[in-house]
């Protein structure tokens, strides 16, 4: 809201400075978030990488064995990559594809519906949006000057 009328605008014209100035950093925490929140989901996965073989091909991907780890280190490494910006797009959507098989796991496979998967189709929003976002200037993206 860097515009003055866009001031004019909010119910409460005091708060502007705070929405001016704090998305930012509010975007950056939900990002640090979604990444260590991804880290520590893939954590089991990653000691044990073959260890969801039987689910990945009963979900279709075969072979197991090569799914499975390449599941573990998405989640994983990539959630590592979005917590610190590096990376933040493929890595953001490598890890939205992944929830997007969740919620067809959930939702169709084990039939849970809705319900089942709602918590998977945000995770997968959240993804997209850091997708097509990147990492704003308290990246580590930023930081080398690139975008990814």
């Amino acid at each position: 809201m860097s515009n003055p009328a866009d001031r004019d605008r909010l119910i409460v014209p005091q708060l502007q400075p705070v929405y001016a100035g704090g998305y930012e950093t509010v975007e950056t925490v939900l990002r640090v978030l979604a990444g260590v929140l991804l880290v520590t989901h893939g954590y089991g996965k990653i000691i044990n990488p073959f260890g969801a073989v039987g689910m990945v091909e009963s979900l279709g991907f075969y072979p197991g064995i090569f799914w499975s780890p390449l599941l573990s280190a998405t989640e994983f490494f990539g959630g590592i990559l979005v917590a610190i910006g590096l990376f933040t797009r493929p890595a953001s959507f490598a890890a939205m594809i992944v929830l997007l098989v969740t919620v067809y796991f959930h939702g169709i496979v084990k039939a849970e519906g809705l319900g089942g998967a709602e918590k998977s189709i945000l995770w997968a929003a959240i993804f997209l949006f850091f997708s097509f976002r990147g990492g704003n200037r308290h990246s580590v993206d930023a930081r080398l000057g690139k975008v990814f």
